[in-house]
């Protein structure tokens, strides 16, 4: 049996690099939904599922770092990959498109190859499960399947999370550092072991994406994210969760 086409939204307004990107995803075999404008873009995002968004920076309209937002706050497509192309090269900028909810950072002009890699990267990056997997998981989950610390419930065959009374939205990244470090009150994680741990193996990443992660966790979960309850920093060394 074939395994399902991947598909890509690809969102660039320059008509050259829309057409070079999606020419070479379409050579890994990718399906491409392409569009010059963010607000289009979102609207299909509401429309379908993605397995990984190719988004630029700067878009007519809607621009590219609301539509990461939009997406991540959405519900079909929170989790998807995203890769963001920019000509800006400051290490601020990429920070804020980190930040904003994007799994990685590609600058202008780019090299075919690294894009592909950059992709295949993303794409080998485990998801949420899927909603007909979820209901499936939903008929026999059992209390030992939930996870509660300090306020915090981990519904992990769902992919749901609650703090206190209310649900919280996570990406698939956030999710698995969540879980990792709930899962180890109290245990402290370097940055390069949680480097290793959450990306898996992919090359394109640094120890200053845990820190972004980290930030873009303690803004959904932290009453106050700049003095968190529940994640903490080890100073010079990493990050822990408090102490069951």
């Amino acid at each position: 049996m074939n395994s399902p086409a991947v598909t890509v939204l690809v969102v660039e307004d320059e008509p050259n690099i829309r057409d070079l990107v999606c020419l070479h995803l379409r050579h890994e075999g990718y399906t491409c939904e392409a569009f010059a404008d963010g607000q289009a873009a979102l609207s299909a995002s509401r429309e379908r599922a993605f397995d990984l968004i190719v988004l630029d920076l700067m878009l007519p309209g809607l621009d590219g770092l609301s539509l990461c937002r939009a997406v991540r706050n959405g519900k079909l497509n929170a989790d998807v990959p995203i890769l963001m192309l920019t000509a800006r090269r400051e290490e601020s900028d990429k920070v804020v498109g980190l930040e904003s909810g994007a799994d990685d950072y590609l600058t202008k002009p780019f090299g075919v190859r690294e894009l592909v890699a950059r992709a295949r990267a993303l794409l080998r990056r485990p998801r949420a499960v899927s909603q007909a997997a979820a209901a499936a998981a939903s008929a026999s989950t059992t209390a030992g399947d939930i996870i509660t610390i300090r306020g915090i419930e981990i519904d992990e065959p769902r992919r749901k999370v609650r703090v206190g009374s209310r649900d919280v939205e996570l990406t698939d990244q956030e999710f698995r550092l969540l879980h990792l470090l709930i899962t180890h009150p109290g245990i402290v994680f370097s940055r390069e072991a949680l480097l290793s741990k959450i990306w898996r193996g992919d090359t394109f990443v640094t120890v200053r994406s845990v820190d972004t992660l980290v930030k873009r966790l303690r803004r959904r979960i932290e009453g106050d994210p700049a003095n968190p309850e529940f994640i903490h920093t080890v100073w010079g060394v990493g990050y822990k969760f408090a102490d069951a």
